[in-house]
This record gives C-alpha cells, sequence and structure tokens, in this order.
C-alpha cells in the first residue's frame, strides 16, 4: 500500500515538472516570435550605404573674347557682363574664375579670326571651360554705313586692333569717342542718329550680313579646335535704334536676320548656345542703353548677364 502511494507521488511530481518545462518552454518560443532576436553574426553589420550626393561642379573657368560688350563699354561701373556673369555664378558658394577678357573695342568678326591666330589667345583659350563671345554689331552695323560717312569695315583696319573706340563710325556715337561736335537735345556726350529713306533701308543694313555670318561660323569652329572641351556661350545681337522711326524696321530684320544665321550655325554643336538678347532691350532701350545710345548700360549688362548665368547653370 504504501509502495503505491509513493509511486503516485512520483508520478504527479514528474508531472508536475513536465508540465512546468513546457509552459517555460512556451513561454520562451511566444517571445522569440515575438522579439525575434536572429543569428548574431560574429562580423559587424554593415554600414548603411550613404545618400549619394551630386557630384561637385568643377570651377567655371571663364574667358570672354570679342567686341567692345565683351569689354563692358557703356557700364559706369566697368563690370559690363563678364564680371556680372563671374559674380553671379559665384555667388552662393560657387566656384567661378575669370582667366581673362579679351574684348576690344571695334572688334569685327575680321579682327577676331585674325586674334584667334595669336598664340596668347590660343593659349587662355585652351585654359577655359567656359567661352563668352561677342561679336557681329560692328560687322552688321558699321558695315551698312548708315550715316554715309564712307567708312566701311574694310576702311577701320585701326579698330581691328583696338586702338580705336567701337563705334566711331557708326551713328549715335559718343562725341568723346568720334571727334565729332557736340550731343543732341543738350546731351552732353550724347548723339541720336538720323537717317534718311535712301541711307537707311533693309538691303543696306543686311549688307554685310553673308559674309559676316560666314566669318562667325569660322569663328565658332576655331574656338572649338583650339578647345573642344570647352563650352560656348555666344551673346546674340539687339537692335540699339528700335525707337528711331527710320531704322526701327530694317534693323530688327538686321539683326534677326543675323542671329538666325547664328543659331543654324550653333545649332550644328552640342557645346555651343546662343544668347538671346534682342527681347531684353526691344521697346525698353530708353532703360537699358548708355548715352552712346548703342552699348548698353549697367542695368542694361545686368540684364545679358542674368540671361548668360541661366544658360551656364
Amino acid at each position: 500500500m504504501n509502495d503505491s502511494k509513493w509511486t503516485w507521488r512520483t508520478v504527479s511530481l514528474i508531472s508536475i515538472a513536465a508540465t512546468l518545462v513546457l509552459i517555460v518552454g512556451f513561454g520562451y518560443a511566444v517571445n522569440d516570435i515575438i522579439y525575434p532576436k536572429g543569428e548574431v553574426l560574429s562580423t559587424s553589420l554593415p554600414q548603411e550605404t550613404p545618400v549619394p550626393t551630386a557630384a561637385s561642379s568643377d570651377e567655371v573657368k571663364i574667358l570672354a573674347l570679342g567686341d567692345s560688350l565683351a569689354k563692358g563699354t557703356g557700364d559706369n561701373t566697368g563690370n559690363g557682363f563678364v564680371k556680372r556673369t563671374l559674380d553671379g555664378l559665384s555667388a552662393g558658394g560657387g566656384k567661378a574664375e575669370l582667366l581673362g577678357n579679351m574684348g576690344i573695342n571695334g572688334l569685327t568678326t575680321a579682327g577676331l579670326q585674325s586674334k584667334l591666330k595669336e598664340e596668347g589667345v590660343r593659349y587662355a583659350l585652351r585654359q577655359a571651360n567656359v567661352v563668352l563671345l561677342s561679336i557681329g554689331g560692328n560687322d552688321l552695323f558699321r558695315g551698312s554705313d548708315i550715316m554715309g560717312t564712307g567708312s566701311t569695315e574694310q576702311g577701320t583696319t585701326s579698330t581691328e586692333t583696338g586702338s580705336s573706340a567701337d563705334i566711331a563710325s557708326m551713328p549715335g556715337a559718343n562725341p568723346s569717342e568720334t571727334g565729332t561736335a557736340s550731343g543732341k537735345n543738350g546731351s552732353s556726350g550724347t548723339s541720336v542718329p538720323s537717317a534718311t529713306e535712301d541711307e537707311v533701308t533693309p538691303e543696306s543694313l543686311l549688307a554685310a550680313l553673308p559674309e559676316a555670318s560666314k566669318r562667325l561660323g569660322g569663328i565658332l569652329e576655331s574656338i572649338g579646335e583650339i578647345n573642344p572641351q570647352a563650352q560656348i556661350y555666344y551673346v546674340g545681337l539687339y537692335n540699339p535704334f528700335g525707337d528711331i522711326e527710320d531704322l526701327l524696321v530694317p534693323g530688327n530684320q538686321a539683326v534677326t536676320a543675323w542671329n538666325n544665321a547664328a543659331m543654324e550655325i550653333i545649332n550644328t554643336h552640342s557645346n555651343m548656345t546662343l544668347v538671346p538678347t534682342f527681347d531684353l532691350f526691344n521697346r525698353h532701350l530708353d532703360k537699358y542703353l548708355s548715352n552712346d545710345h548703342f552699348h548698353p548700360n549697367g542695368d542694361g549688362y545686368q540684364r545679358m548677364s542674368e540671361r548668360i548665368i541661366q544658360a551656364v547653370r
């Protein structure tokens, strides 16, 4: 009887112990499901992959070439669109450097073709990755001989080297630059051009276009060959005489034809861009031209630079 009693007690204890083991095991299993720990590796876990950052752009190295607009003539601060473009690209921590401004008063396409043969100019071009080019205004307007002065591109060789004023033979030139007598409407140093029907025609303004546009094409090709990596930004022409009745229509036609010819050339090169300026000055000449009635003033150059900055960026 006693043996039977102890047998049942032993079985009961074993049952209780087994039940406790099952309860504990069940608890661990539930905990592992709810809070899985996973396998602990002997090596450290990989670091979080960083978010890719945009590649920092290289420093913009600018070289300016061309005529008096590249030089900044008409801007009382002397900055022109070149220095203003540099400042705009440098704002906000941007990296930009001006290698040189080779703008020359009076330079034509023929003169610039000669300049591109000079080793100093070629060396400077090879160092740049952005080329700002302004050329053609002297070809188009001076070549047309609007005022009947007899001074054409072929007769102005001194300006090809920059030794004379940019628009010495052009209408509206500043008397201090041309040696003429006095300004109009009592404005010191200002002479507004006049014209007659025989002197101003679309044909006369367009006379220089065919040959000059060919030279422009040669200039762009030459710059591209000297430095194939550079981005070339050609600053289009505007009509500085759009507020003069006799010159409005022919001037607009001539400038539009020139810009279209330049665009045809530029469209065949992936590293070239035409920066339009015609609309910036159209109907706003009183605000954006200097006293010589040809070059932009500071505000005009500022508008040009803003558009160039948009193109570069």
